[in-house]
């Protein structure tokens, strides 16, 4: 800023600063004296007093010292320090690369862009579009502005396809299309795997349905446009799930995961977009094009043994293929259908199965190490990844430590923090077979957190211990959790009272379902994620995938954006300490839980409860609030038989509605793509049922209903007279 605190100062006659240094001394107290004299210490002891915590040190030790009078022109330089901000703001609010989020309807206005809306929180921006504008018109017409368009009003990625093209018809002799035969090849493995997907070059017969109700496709006026809300996210470096010495899985908590392309984008689409632009799973007979996919620089797939990339080089053979191959390394089974292997056990090479995400040395070459890079499938940015999470960081908290640069251990830098408070950063990808135990000093807060590009997993073999003084917090911030829950005990390990104020988790995931055994620690049944034995306790977890949580009446437990899963839907996601009696107040906003929920009291926004009953269950219902007279259920799906307070806006709204309105999910199972997703067969009242239009559940904030309605908004203005286009999903 312009005018800092100092520079005011420094304005003012020499005699008043004199004065106001002296009286300043005069009213520390002896904790102020204590405190400037350890600052001072820990500055002299920094060798680089250029660096960031010196200046860090520097400014505390100023406010320590300060007198009344520049105390009064600090409390004055903030104030200028907001109004110099408001003047930069106004400034950038004229340019569509820099304007405030709320500004780009209005400068949509100025180039008569329709359909542009703002909505809270959402993880996607109408500047693309408002800035592309009068590149659309220049274009109008053609497949490359349509995809264009689509991409940028959805931000998903999108491709065209204009179904006249692929029209069985009779050839004309003066313009021959040998591209589009009326017989398919039963030799070609791509023509089988993309039929009646967006990148079919098979010819068809004309359907005469419309392409608007996405019943009907190939027909001359019909332009299908195709939309992937799957995206790609990256691991880097991530360890290898261990099997044995030769077999490997990509996904470190040992699932079978697809294995996804790293999608190529343009600024400016000049042609159609192909599997390379789009984010989707790669098949096997895809891979066999090794040097697309398989590499150090932008490729999706990278295999790392003993710490080196498996890449052709020196002292191996000059080829790709003659290193890495790709076949189908699927379970083998016996006769009682047990799981003995895997098929094509390598002889020589490595090989790599993109569907079931696998991996298999030879035995000749066994490694000691073994690091992937690959992509994940997924609906949006939560849950734990190495994606930019750097906005939800707590910025006052000044002292951080590093691991395992600074201390080798998340135990040791967490302990190092108990009386000052301050943040454990960790900047790996790795295993950390640890259970720490936290321990916080009354009114001090220690921060949890991967940096930004990281996403470490905790292989625990109990519970992690969270004990404090009067407001004490702890938060925890892109961590992936497995084999124990975060437990905030009634009493600490020295049996005082423990007194923590609350727990916050943000973009983490505490693993749900059973756990596999992960180097030495033995595998486990399902076990909870959270375990809150503390009244008066805030819990908060936000954008976030967790296990069945256990709680005590007393404490305050918020979800939002996130989901808790049972594994099952009659399984128990949320009670009481013992599994069985009421749990602590429960308030879900865009929140999708799956099993049952039984809690004193229970509010819940734009959520979805995934529960049911067993044919003979010893609950009396699949949701139960204990106190009827508080709460509200509001926008959400519950389902039939739950004993709530008052319903508003919820479904199914009749009885007679329950069978044909419910949640339909693309897949239930936590790890796959499509987790949690709604299936584009769900109903409409669930998938538009929310307060403001949008689905109800966890992915709430991606306002699928609205981008698919400003997209078709947007598509009347740049498609050619007589055509007709449908928006169709890939994933």
């Amino acid at each position: 800023m312009s005018f800092d605190v100092n520079r005011l100062y420094q304005l003012l006659p020499a005699f008043y600063r004199v004065r106001d240094t002296k009286f300043g001394a005069k009213i520390l107290t002896a904790d102020d004296k204590a405190s400037i004299a350890q600052l001072t210490l820990e500055l002299s002891g920094i060798i680089n007093q250029d660096s960031l915590e010196a200046d860090d040190l520097r400014s505390l030790l100023d406010e320590k010292q300060r007198g009344p009078l520049k105390a009064l022109l600090s409390i004055i330089a903030d104030q200028i320090a907001v109004l110099e901000d408001n003047f930069e703001q106004l400034y950038d609010d004229q340019f569509i690369e820099t304007c405030a989020e709320w500004v780009v309807p209005y400068i949509g206005d100025l180039v008569a862009a329709r359909g542009l809306y703002v909505y809270p929180d959402a993880d996607f921006s109408q500047r693309s579009q408002v800035a592309n504008t009068l590149s659309y018109r220049r274009r109008k017409g053609t497949a490359a502005v349509l995809e264009q368009l689509a991409r940028d009003v959805t931000g998903w990625n999108a491709s065209i396809v204009e179904y006249f093209q692929l029209l069985a018809t009779t050839q004309y002799l003066n313009h021959l299309r040998p591209e589009n035969l009326s017989v398919a090849s039963i030799r070609a493995w791509d023509t089988h795997e993309k039929i009646n997907k967006p990148f079919d070059k098979t010819a068809h017969t004309a359907d005469v349905r419309n392409i608007t109700s996405k019943r009907g496709k190939y027909n001359i006026q019909n332009i299908g446009v195709w939309l992937w809300r799957i995206n790609s996210y990256a691991h880097t470096k991530s360890p290898a799930y261990k099997i044995d010495s030769t077999r490997y899985k990509f996904n470190r908590l040992g699932l079978d995961v697809p294995l996804y392309n790293s999608p190529q984008t343009d600024a400016i689409i000049t042609h159609l977009a192909n599997e390379s632009n789009v984010a989707m799973p790669i098949g096997r007979n895809m891979l066999t094009d090794l040097d697309a996919f398989y590499g150090d620089g932008n490729e999706s797939i990278l295999v790392y043994k003993n710490d080196t990339a498996v890449l052709p080089g020196d002292g191996v053979p000059p080829a790709l293929a003659d290193i890495v191959k790709v076949c189908n390394l699927s379970d083998l089974l016996d006769p009682g259908g047990n799981v003995i292997g895997w098929a094509n056990t390598p002889v020589d090479k490595i090989t790599i199965d993109p569907v079931l995400g696998r991996l298999a040395f030879p035995v000749a070459n066994v490694p000691t190490k073994v690091e992937v890079n690959y992509f994940s499938g997924f609906s949006t940015a939560m849950g734990g990844g190495e994606y930019s999470r750097g906005k939800t960081f707590d910025a006052e908290l000044k002292n951080i430590i590093k691991v395992p640069s600074e201390q080798p251990t998340i135990q040791a830098a967490l302990t190092a923090l108990t009386l000052t408070g301050g943040v454990v950063e960790v900047h790996s990808n790795a295993y950390f077979f640890e259970t720490p135990v936290v321990k916080i000093a009354a009114e001090k807060k220690i921060e949890l957190r991967a940096a930004d590009g990281f996403n470490p997993l905790l292989v625990l073999s109990g519970d992690i211990s969270i004990e404090g003084g009067g407001e004490a917090i702890f938060s925890v911030n892109g961590i992936t959790f497995s084999g124990g829950a975060l437990k905030i005990p009634l009493k600490k390990a020295d049996a005082s009272a423990n007194k923590l104020h609350s727990l916050v988790i943000e973009h983490c995931t505490i693993a749900p379902g059973p756990v596999p055994a992960i180097g030495a620690r033995a595998s486990k049944a399902a076990v909870p994620a959270l375990i809150i034995e503390l009244p008066d306790t805030v819990i908060n977890v936000k954008s976030s995938i967790t296990g069945s949580i256990r709680s005590i009446d007393g404490a305050d437990i918020t979800l939002e954006n996130s989901i808790a899963d049972a594994a099952d839907p009659i399984g128990v996601v949320y009670s009481g300490l013992a599994g069985s009696g009421f749990g602590a107040a429960l308030s879900l906003i865009n929140a999708t839980v799956t099993g049952k929920v039984y809690a004193i009291v229970i509010n819940a926004s734009n959520s979805i409860f995934n529960s049911e009953l067993l044919p003979v269950d010893t609950w009396a219902s699949p949701v139960i609030a204990e106190r009827l007279q508080q709460g509200c259920i509001r926008f959400s799906y519950v389902p039939q038989g739950s004993k709530l307070s008052r319903l508003y806006h919820c479904q199914p709204e009749k009885a007679e509605f329950a069978a044909t309105v419910k949640p339909v999910f693309t897949s239930e199972k936590y790890g796959e793509a499509g987790y949690c997703q709604l299936s584009k067969y769900c109903a409409q009242q669930i998938k538009q049922g929310a307060d403001d239009g949008a689905e109800i559940g966890v992915f709430h904030n991606l306002y699928q209903p609205q981008r698919e309605q400003n997209l078709r908004a947007r598509l009347d203005e740049y498609l050619r007279f007589g055509l007709e286009a449908g928006i169709l999903y890939a994933s």
